[in-house]
């Protein structure tokens, strides 16, 4: 199916969460989306878990380098 190792997936899902969670407020702060209590907490929650996310992932990743399935 996919050649992505899944510790690549989860590198690759934090960092999307940590992009998401800097466009969202940014787009609140130009005013192109209305920021509401939920979006916020929203992107907060999205911002924190990528990183988590992330490093996880690449301490996996540096942990057990030749595991990749």
């Amino acid at each position: 199916m996919s050649n992505i190792s899944p510790r690549a997936k989860i590198v690759i899902g934090g960092l999307l969460m940590l992009i998401a969670g800097v466009i969202i407020p940014l787009l609140m702060v130009i005013h192109v989306i209305q920021p509401t209590f939920l979006l916020i907490f929203g992107s907060y929650a999205a911002s924190t878990s990528g990183l988590f996310l992330g490093i996880i992932g690449v301490a996996e990743y540096v942990r057990f380098p030749g595991k990749d399935k």
